[in-house]
């Protein structure tokens, strides 16, 4: 009798540690594909009219909760999301801090003009209706993945993604191959060992199709998410890392041309996605793991003259005239999460492959996770010695906010790092 009565004590144990578990996971999704055909952005200058769509744009937001702290992390299919239009889907979303708002993107180069970039006389072509329908997406996913909160237990990895994915066009060699996996798994009710999300950390510019293709797409990311998701379920969110100054997708082909076409999208994309669970499959369960989050506004002078013409001109920016001070200079938000073991740094613009080194190398983890063109997207950032140093960066460094752009991300990244606990802990 006691020995039953101790089996049932054990089992309502247990099943009120189930009920009670406090780290949660939740997703949603939102087609933000336009209904009509709309200006496409490679960057900057005049946008392209594209005739087709290939693959659909979607954002996908994770909503994660521990105690008292809730975090949504959102990736949206297009090339940059100022936080002038962040913000408004901030003011939207219910029940989650603001600053607790984490929103990238892919960096897709096929997607609709999102920065309202004008062209030498300020005229753009963002389609300012369009922006305004996301904004409202971006919210609802959120909201809609807080509503699907449910107990979850994790598994993040870092590890070197292998075969052909991505290189530096200016310097091959010179490119960041860890691949960053967190996957969110239910372990109670109907759902219970079903994945919720598959977040995938990679550094590379999905511009396989590009504006010339004159194809609204979401690149490689499509194939990517298709991949994962037959595979285990749940839904794929990619959010990139530090591509800048050239880290793009490997479509060499070996008579020296470029494969440029969806079949080259689907290759890169199904071999990331196939990367990233095997990356992920082996890493160890974290029951019940911690979640912290913090943030930072910093400032970031804007010294460079087609940046600032982008400011003055842009209507996307007039939208958040209030984050610019007289074009001179931009405050922004920098986040760092631990996620389990994980350690994540944002970063607003496209940190050049150095840079991404050096923050990861003095992040409190083995698995550093960097998202690049979160919260904000100002361009290239490299450092000061390299801005206007060689012919080769010339670019970047016209489409940056100016020499000393790293060097202040940097002291505010060690900065916050310094002040946050280690990953785990």
């Amino acid at each position: 009798m006691k020995k039953s009565i101790i089996i049932v004590f054990v089992l309502f144990f247990a099943a009120i540690q189930g009920q009670t578990q406090s780290f949660k996971a939740g997703t949603a999704m939102r087609d933000i594909t336009p209904e009509n055909l709309i200006p496409i952005s490679g960057g900057m200058g005049t946008p392209v009219m594209p005739d087709d769509f290939r693959g659909k744009l979607t954002v996908r937001a994770l909503v994660l909760e521990k105690g008292d702290t809730k975090v949504a992390i959102v990736g949206i299919d297009n090339i940059g999301w100022p936080a002038y239009l962040g913000d408004r889907s901030r003011k939207r979303i219910k029940d989650i801090a603001p600053e607790n708002i984490i929103i990238g993107v892919t960096h897709t180069h096929s997607a609709p003009d999102a920065y309202g970039f004008p062209d030498g006389n300020g005229n753009t072509g963002a389609d300012l209706d369009y922006l305004n329908w996301c904004v409202v997406q971006i919210a609802d996913a959120v909201n809609d993945a807080a509503k699907n909160l449910q107990p979850a237990e994790l598994k993040t990895a870092v590890a070197k993604a292998e075969g052909k994915i991505a290189y530096n066009y200016y310097a091959p060699r010179l490119y960041d191959p860890r691949m960053g996996v967190i996957q969110a798994t239910a372990t109670t009710g109907k759902n219970k060992g079903k994945t919720i999300a598959t977040l995938v950390n990679y550094a590379t510019h999905p511009e396989i199709l590009g504006t010339k293709s004159k194809l609204i797409s979401p690149d490689l990311c499509g194939p990517l998410y298709d991949r994962i998701e037959s595979k285990t379920g749940g839904v794929a969110i990619y959010i990139n890392s530090a591509q800048g100054g050239m880290v793009t997708a490997d479509n060499r082909r070996e008579n020296g041309e470029e494969a440029n076409d969806w079949q080259e999208c689907m290759r890169i994309g199904n071999l990331m996605a196939d990367e990233a669970l095997r990356i992920i499959q082996t890493a160890p369960v974290q029951k019940d793991p911690q979640l912290y989050c913090i943030s930072k506004i910093i400032e970031l002078p804007v010294d460079n003259e087609a940046m600032q013409f982008v400011f003055q001109h842009s209507p996307v920016a007039q939208l958040g005239k209030k984050k610019v001070d007289n074009f001179s200079k931009v405050s922004t938000q920098i986040n760092l999460l631990n996620i389990g073991t994980a350690q994540v740094l944002t970063i607003p613009g496209e940190a050049l492959p150095n840079i991404g080194f050096y923050l990861k190398r003095h992040m409190k983890t083995e698995q550093p996770f960097l998202f690049g063109l979160t919260n904000d997207a100002f361009g290239y950032i490299l450092t000061k010695e390299d801005f206007n140093s060689f012919e080769r960066y010339n670019y970047i460094s016209k489409t940056s906010l100016g020499e000393m752009t790293a060097e202040i991300l940097e002291n505010e990244a060690l900065k916050l790092i310094g002040e946050s606990p280690a990953a785990g802990d």
